[in-house]
């Protein structure tokens, strides 16, 4: 009797397309949706929810890290599902509390919807700093979506060698998005209505 070893499913090749396509449409959906309005539903509860699991998926992918640092690869891959699961949480907290809710400005200090001159001198330098790290945080969330896609799948794939290769670039994206959501959140958070 002879046995077989079992091959690691290759759901790279299995979830190409997919990850192309959901790397394309994610982004496009959102931009579209920050266009529509939904009235009467109130979810003005969300961003502090959606900051906390921003927080959560950060600490849980440092702890990922080391947990493959210390070969807890079993540790690492459960890690990893669940930061994916974190992220796409996050994702639909953000679009529901955003196509249900008048944007917030920063430095709104009165609450009425617009920054005028005072405010905007009131806030000052903070103001650059924080459209930067809104900037960079909304850009390589864009971005990152595939990285993650793939170097998530190359990893439950046992592709070790382009799995490493490719979260080199990938974690240190994915942790700036995680923690810079966090920081973006507690700068605008003053000016929640």
């Amino acid at each position: 009797m002879s046995k077989t070893v079992q091959q690691p499913i290759d759901y790279e090749q299995k979830y190409r397309k997919l990850i192309i396509t959901c790397s394309i449409i994610i982004p496009l959906a959102v931009a579209a949706l920050f266009g529509i309005k939904i009235k009467g539903a109130d979810f003005s509860f969300l961003p502090p929810i959606y900051a906390t699991i921003n927080g959560i998926t950060a600490m849980v992918l440092v702890i990922s890290l080391m947990a493959i640092k210390n070969k807890l690869i079993t540790m690492h891959q459960r890690l990893n599902t669940l930061a994916v699961i974190l992220s796409c949480a996050f994702l639909v907290m953000y679009v529901l509390y955003h196509i249900t809710s008048e944007e917030t400005k920063y430095g709104d200090i009165n609450h009425d919807g617009t920054r005028d001159a005072a405010e905007t001198l009131a806030v000052g330098g903070l103001r650059y700093l924080y459209f930067v790290l809104l900037v960079s945080h909304i850009a390589l969330s864009v971005i990152i979506i595939p990285f993650v896609l793939f170097t998530y799948v190359k990893g439950m794939s046992m592709k070790v060698p382009s799995h490493k290769k490719l979260a080199r670039v990938t974690y240190p994206m994915w942790l700036y998005v995680a923690i810079s959501g966090v920081v973006v959140y507690l700068m605008l958070s003053p000016y929640y209505k």
